[in-house]
């Protein structure tokens, strides 16, 4: 992704000083742009816990880089193993519904126990690893774009080269990965090929990422976009506004069912209501393979209260915070919802475009089918 013409990605280790993992602090984003110096286990779950950094691939990767700043930190007193698995706990206790945090600190322990040498080589494979993640999640995105826009084509090619019309929902885009994003992959690589788009943005209360998010990356990459308020997708579908649906997912069961950002399911049901296709796109970090029914058993996370209650924005050059809610008003703030199978048109991954079924997404992933 170009910021002001300068590629960037959302996470990299400091080019005069590896042992630090430098990360985009999306909080001040669109009003400012922060880097911010990770160097500590305890600053790299601050940073996932408290949405320094967001989403399904991005946590997974800043996960894959804690566990290489806990191999650098870790005391010679001590079991390394040990301490390596207590820093994993730590991590995967911060955002418990986007699988890939957990799978990344997984992926990093089992790597690094694989290792016979000395701590030193354990080290260097722990880098190694994060950097390996963090390649994967970019490269799966890119690839997931070449398979999605060809679903835009085809509405191009049916709409004469009419503009076509699509609706996200947060922000999935390559803030919420390492570069390219999953939702947003197939609109950049449209746009980048001369297929004429434009993309309603909904802005995805109570944090706001899409309006502050997922409009500011559009607008860098120079993709037609309008910000709208979260309650205005149904009736833009009702009048043949919207084209095609395309979101985003923290968790996605094997069986289809998609967890993402609170408000989706809605999108989902308006999408059905209006014969509008909804698709959701992911890698296949995000896929949970061990549970089959999402509604039931993905893990839901509640956040603070104060996030619905106040609003944060720009005012005289300075961020601040707003009430909007009676101030002895409790406020229930929950952070995903599940969309069921059904109303999922397919699912966009690193491999190619499937039904939201077990059929369709072990056909893509017969290595997962359990004996």
């Amino acid at each position: 992704m170009n910021i002001d013409g300068k590629h960037y990605r959302t996470i990299w280790l400091k080019e005069d000083d590896p042992t630090v993992v430098q990360i985009i602090d999306q909080r001040p984003l669109p009003h400012k742009f922060l880097i911010e110096d990770l160097k500590t286990v305890a600053q790299v779950a601050a940073a996932i816990r408290d949405m320094h950094i967001r989403g399904a691939g991005l946590v997974g990767a800043t996960a894959g880089f804690g566990m290489y700043i806990a191999a650098l930190n870790a005391r010679k007193d001590m079991p390394f193993m040990d301490q390596l698995v207590a820093a994993g706990e730590q991590l995967k206790a911060t955002r418990p519904t986007a699988v890939n945090l957990a799978w990344a600190v997984e992926r990093q322990l089992k790597a690094i126990a694989a290792v016979d040498g000395d701590i030193t080589a354990k080290i260097a494979k722990a880098k190694e690893t994060a950097l390996a993640i963090a390649d994967e999640d970019a490269d799966f995105c890119r690839r997931i774009g070449e398979h999605g826009v060809k679903i835009i084509e085809e509405i191009s090619k049916a709409k004469n080269g009419a503009v076509v019309n699509i609706l996200t929902h947060c922000n999935a885009g390559w803030l919420a990965f390492v570069d390219y994003g999953s939702a947003t992959a197939p609109m950049y690589a449209a746009h980048d090929k001369g297929i004429k788009i434009h993309v309603w943005v909904d802005e995805t209360r109570p944090r706001n990422q899409g309006a502050r998010l997922t409009a500011w990356e559009l607008g860098q990459h120079g993709v037609p976009h309008t910000v709208i308020a979260d309650n205005v997708g149904g009736h833009l579908m009702q009048h043949g506004l919207v084209d095609l649906v395309i979101t985003g997912t923290d968790r996605t069961t094997y069986t289809g069912d998609v967890g993402n950002k609170i408000g989706t399911y809605l999108k989902a049901l308006a999408a059905k209501d209006n014969h509008v296709p909804f698709y959701t796109a992911l890698p296949s970090s995000t896929f949970d393979w061990d549970i089959r029914d999402g509604v039931k058993e993905i893990p839901i996370e509640q956040r603070e209260g104060e996030e619905v209650k106040y609003i944060q924005g720009m005012h005289a050059g300075e961020m601040v915070s707003v009430l909007l809610t009676p101030e002895n008003s409790p406020a229930a703030n929950y952070a995903f919802d599940v969309t069921p199978a059904r109303l999922v048109t397919g699912l966009i991954t690193e491999r190619g475009i499937c039904e939201a079924s077990e059929d369709g997404i072990l056909g893509l992933y017969p290595e997962k089918k359990k004996s």
